[in-house]
């Protein structure tokens, strides 16, 4: 199978990331279906990528079930099947201490980070499932917080560590259908939600500092990578960061 005749959905693909790697797959001859909760980024994505005969926009929010099903419903009508599923679509909390966090801003993230990941994750299973040839590739966006914290971060945290549970049982699970599943952990991508980077952010020690971002169709091009591999292969677990980003060895 060709990359021409691949599909391929991407999550939260109007901005940051999801755009970028949505950019990334349209270029490299995908058919894309960039899903997000409002249409206008998305339609704004695909003029951008002069690829508008091989992509389509659905407005989807993830945290919604009937959402999701018709979102991965739409895109097998469209193109026939589903090879791989970014699944990007993130939200993150005011950076507030602990004892601050409302119910509600705790929930609002549980609901987009770890359940509509989830809901996506079972929508791909079952349609890549069903397709033939069977399997596929899903690839979930844990960031680098799936593994270290930020300050006053602990519903972002906490979800993105759930990422990484997600991932590893669905790896299992999918095994023995072709569904390859992987994660990849992103570290001061330059998008709009790292621009406080570099004005200057909060630091374990209770300091406030710089931190150095890389250019986000670097992630385009890690997401690619994961995306053509064989379905023989998988990286289940991928970090790509700035160089000089405070992350290993925890400054």
């Amino acid at each position: 199978m060709t990359n021409s005749t691949k599909v391929a959905i991407v999550t939260g693909a109007g901005t940051g990331i999801g755009k970028a790697c949505a950019l990334a797959l349209l270029q490299d001859g995908y058919r894309v279906v960039l899903a997000g909760r409002r249409i206008e980024p998305l339609q704004a994505v695909i003029a951008q990528s002069a690829c508008s005969t091989q992509a389509m926009a659905v407005a989807t929010d993830v945290s919604n079930e009937s959402d999701v099903i018709a979102l991965f419903e739409t895109a097998v009508a469209t193109f026939g099947r589903v090879d791989v599923l970014f699944n990007n679509a993130g939200c993150s909390a005011p950076a507030v201490a602990l004892e601050d966090l409302s119910l509600q801003q705790w929930q609002n993230v549980v609901d987009v980070n770890l359940t509509g990941m989830f809901l996506c994750l079972r929508q791909a299973f079952r349609v890549m499932k069903a397709q033939t040839p069977q399997g596929g590739r899903i690839i979930n966006n844990g960031s680098i917080s799936a593994t270290t914290p930020r300050p006053n971060s602990i519903a972002y945290t906490a979800t993105k560590h759930a990422v990484s549970g997600l991932t590893k049982t669905a790896s299992l699970d999918g095994r023995q259908h072709n569904i390859a599943v992987g994660q990849i952990d992103i570290g001061n991508a330059a998008t709009d939600m790292t621009q406080r980077m570099q004005t200057g952010i909060l630091q374990a020690n209770g300091t406030l500092a710089i931190e150095p971002v890389m250019d986000v169709a670097i992630v385009g091009q890690s997401v690619l990578y994961m995306a053509n591999l064989p379905l023989h292969a998988n990286v289940m677990f991928h970090t790509v960061m700035a160089t000089r980003m405070p992350f290993a060895g925890r400054g």
